[in-house]
This record gives C-alpha cells, sequence and structure tokens, in this order.
C-alpha cells in the first residue's frame, strides 16, 4: 500500500483548486506500478491473470467517461485482449460509438438489471472488431434508478449478473457509469475491481471529486472491500493553456502513480468517431486522440495493481 500525503498547496492556485483538493488529499490510494514492455516479437500484450472488471466513474459530466471506455476498450482488444463494454448510461453513447443496436426493443442492461435478464443474452460482439463486446443500454435504463429501490439488494445486481456470465474468456470488463453518483453509479461500483476516474484538465475538473472518493471509500467498506481506484487520467488537456498544465500538476502531485504518464488531448477526431458508429482507433488510428488513448491503454495493460 502507498499513502499520498498532503504537499503545500501554490499561494497562486486558484480558490477553486485549493478547495477542491483539501477535500481529496491526504488519503489512501492503492500504488501501481508501470512494468516494462515485453520484447516478444509479435508485440501482443499481456493477458491478466484474471479478468479486471474496470468501472470508469466520475458524478460531473462532459469529463470523457464514454470516449476513454470506447477508447480503451478498442485499443485492448486491437492488442489480443478480449473486453466486454457495459454501457450502463441511459444516453447509449457507448452503444452508438461501438455501432451496437439499442434502439427500440432491443434487450439491454435494463432488463438485466430489473428483470433478471442473462448478461449473455444482451452481450454483442462489435463490427468488425474481434474480441470486443458491448452490453447496450436504451433508453429504458433512465427509470432503473428508480425501479432498483425496491429491489432486494439493488446495489448488487450487476455483479450478479456478472458472476453468472461465462467470462473466462474475458481480460478486461468496462463499465461506462452515467454522470451521477446514483444507484447505476453505485452498482458498477459494487461490481467492479478497480474505479477508472477521467478528470478534464479545466477550471471545475476537481469539483465533487471529494464526494466521488467518499462513496469509493462508502462502497469499499460497506459492499465490495475489494475495490480499488487504480487508475486516473487526465483528459480534454490542451497544453497551449497554463489552467491545464496547472491542473495536470496538482492532480499528480496528489495522486501521485494513480495518474497515466498519458494525457489524452483535446481532438476534434474524438468528437467525430462516434457519429460512424466507431471508436477513434479505428475511425483514424493516426490522430492524435488515438495515439494517446493507444499509449493510456497500453499503460493499464502493463500496470501491475497492487492491493
Amino acid at each position: 500500500m502507498a499513502f499520498v500525503t498532503q504537499t503545500p498547496l501554490n499561494p497562486g492556485d486558484s480558490p477553486l483548486v485549493r478547495e477542491a483538493l483539501s477535500s481529496v488529499v491526504s488519503r489512501e490510494t492503492s500504488a501501481t506500478q508501470t512494468a516494462d514492455a515485453p520484447t516478444s516479437g509479435d508485440g501482443s500484450w499481456p493477458r491478466p491473470s484474471k479478468c479486471r472488471v474496470i468501472a470508469v466513474a466520475n458524478q460531473k459530466g462532459g469529463v470523457g467517461k464514454t470516449t476513454t471506455s470506447v477508447n480503451l476498450a478498442a485499443a485492448l482488444s486491437m492488442n489480443g485482449e478480449r473486453v466486454l463494454v457495459v454501457d450502463l448510461d441511459p444516453q447509449g453513447n457507448a452503444s452508438t460509438a461501438l455501432a451496437t443496436e439499442h434502439r427500440g426493443d432491443v434487450p439491454d442492461v435494463y432488463q438485466v438489471l430489473v428483470d433478471d435478464l442473462p448478461m449473455a443474452d444482451i452481450v454483442k460482439e462489435v463490427p468488425d472488431m474481434p474480441g470486443l463486446y458491448c452490453a447496450p443500454a436504451t433508453i429504458d435504463l433512465a427509470g432503473a434508478e428508480i425501479e432498483l429501490v425496491s429491489l432486494v439488494a439493488r446495489e448488487a445486481r450487476l455483479r450478479r449478473a456478472l458472476m453468472a456470465f461465462d467470462a473466462v474468456e474475458l481480460d478486461y470488463i468496462i463499465i461506462d457509469c452515467p454522470p451521477s453518483l446514483g444507484l447505476l453509479t453505485v452498482n458498477a461500483l459494487v461490481a467492479a475491481d478497480e474505479v477508472l476516474i477521467p478528470i478534464q484538465c479545466e477550471y471545475y475538473a476537481l469539483e465533487g471529486l471529494g464526494q466521488l472518493l467518499r462513496n469509493v471509500d462508502l462502497i469499499k467498506a460497506h459492499l465490495n472491500p475489494t475495490l480499488n481506484l487504480s487508475t486516473i487520467v487526465l483528459t480534454m488537456y490542451d497544453g497551449r493553456t497554463r489552467l491545464a498544465s496547472q491542473v495536470a500538476d496538482e492532480v499528480r502531485a496528489h495522486f501521485g502513480e494513480t495518474v497515466l504518464n498519458t494525457v489524452i488531448p483535446r481532438s476534434v477526431r474524438l468528437s467525430e468517431a462516434p457519429s460512424y458508429g466507431q471508436s477513434v482507433m479505428t475511425y483514424d488510428p493516426g490522430s492524435s486522440g488515438a495515439m494517446a488513448y493507444m499509449d493510456a491503454a497500453r499503460e493499464i495493460a502493463f500496470r501491475a495493481v497492487t492491493v
């Protein structure tokens, strides 16, 4: 275990940065290490010893949760990993980006959570992406927050579904959470082994982060003792601004090696790709966004998470 201790705040920091960071410093986080890449000729990435279940969470909207979930999954699958993306956002944006039908009467995550439909009945392979699968979300999922309230073990419905799902051949399950801290996000955190938090490199990036981390601690204490904050990804980085560099430096100062070395830049291609039913990895693999997500996925694949 490693402890991230509070470092003196820069007097020049904005009041928001100081206030937000003061609520999240001096907390225990799990240390992560990046292993050296293998020198095997086939260039394949290592498969984890067991399936890694990662919840991509941040209650703030527009920070890149879905973009991160989809592109990390695509990058991992392109390098020999078998990945399932569980779309837990009623907007269904991850399903759209993975060209998975999620309109009309398509079986979706809502029926898995509320009606106990087996996860295997909704999982679809992503077209032209061998080894990449998607469990879609429809707009029906918007009502799940209310309907789950009266159900037995409401916080563990997703975990039970994933445990019953034959994931022996999967290396990663990536859960794209909605922008809230409601029952859907709680289900994701209870089902996951790891939490990945995308943080936008802008003014309000740290607002609410303290509440998210407190929720993670509560769930770890009462519902899922194996939950681990394993990764923080800095997104929407604009190297032309001092603010982006300041936010990145402050986050790294307080969370250490939990933060990936790779930062995700602002990229028009990242925004365009979903309209073509693709991740940026296939839409424009030479773009800055695609290369950044490939590097981020490589870090995650070679990162040894210790609890």
